[in-house]
């Protein structure tokens, strides 16, 4: 009997409708739920049941891509994902004793929620998943002032921004102008799936500023992806060496920011814009 598994590398995957000739296995859900209540010496605590999930139990994969990618085409969009395959059992039971001691961390691990096992012939394969939580966030005014709030407490201790060391700098004001030219970046990182300080029409931050109406001496940007919470995007700038020196710089004394969260390809994950500047 083989086993493989793959936490990157998988392939193209096809949803297995007819021709594919794969078939869910309930029982083989059954038997994970029934050792993720009861694990054995794997070292592992209990862990709740995982939810049968159809979209898992229906992707196919072979070699070639990445499993996010492969449930995303099929319309799941996982924040983590591991696949185990067997070849060789013959039924449910036999699938489960060939995983069980070999992933027993992976089949015990509480983040993931839900599961999808399916077979052909003696080939089974299972997909442990967790789904992008749903985001909500407040309004751009409300989301933009609490970044304010926390650059400008980041601003007034001393900090060291990788090897460069910055004294206390003076808060910074909001301006809508820039905020209006950070928005405008994030949202078209979401709507392109990028993230890159240049935009998808070759525009760089200078130029976006002055496209909102201002009038810059001096600007900077820092850009974010995936943060839920202003507080998680200011923290990753704050652990960038460039993005904290940007967020540090005394010579900046104005800032906007915005966010916009990916509707497409990829649903929920939130792309965040940060501009600094100095007026002429």
């Amino acid at each position: 009997m083989q086993h493989f598994v793959s936490t990157s590398l998988l392939a193209t995957a096809l949803l297995a409708t007819g021709a594919a000739h794969a078939q869910g296995d309930p029982g083989l859900v059954a038997l994970i739920n029934d050792y993720r209540a009861h694990p054995d010496a794997c070292a592992g605590r209990p862990a709740p049941p995982l939810r049968a999930q159809a979209t898992l139990a229906r992707v196919r994969f072979g070699p070639g891509a990445f499993p996010e990618s492969v449930l995303e085409q099929a319309g799941y969009h996982a924040a983590s994902v591991e696949v185990i395959g067997v070849r060789g059992a013959a039924d449910a039971a036999a699938a489960m004793e060939a995983i069980r001691k070999p992933y027993c961390r992976a089949l015990l691990d509480a983040s993931f929620t839900e599961v999808g096992t399916s077979r052909r012939g003696e080939e089974w394969t299972i997909v442990l998943a967790r789904p992008l939580p749903p985001v909500t966030l407040p309004g751009q005014q409300e989301v933009g002032r609490e970044i304010l709030g926390l650059v400008n407490a980041a601003r007034a201790s001393p900090r060291m921004c990788g090897e460069r060391s910055f004294g206390p700098a003076a808060p910074v004001r909001w301006n809508d102008a820039l905020a209006a030219a950070a928005l405008v970046h994030s949202r078209d990182m979401a709507t392109h799936r990028h993230f890159a300080h240049r935009g998808s029409d070759g525009s760089e931050v200078g130029l976006r500023s002055s496209r909102a109406g201002y009038n810059w001496r001096q600007v900077g940007e820092n850009i974010a992806a995936g943060q839920t919470t202003p507080k998680e995007a200011v923290e990753g700038w704050l652990d960038s060496p460039g993005h904290c020196a940007n967020l540090m710089n005394p010579s900046f004394v104005e800032m906007g920011a915005g966010y916009d969260i990916s509707r497409a390809r990829m649903p929920g994950f939130v792309y965040w814009t940060q501009v600094f500047a100095v007026p002429r």
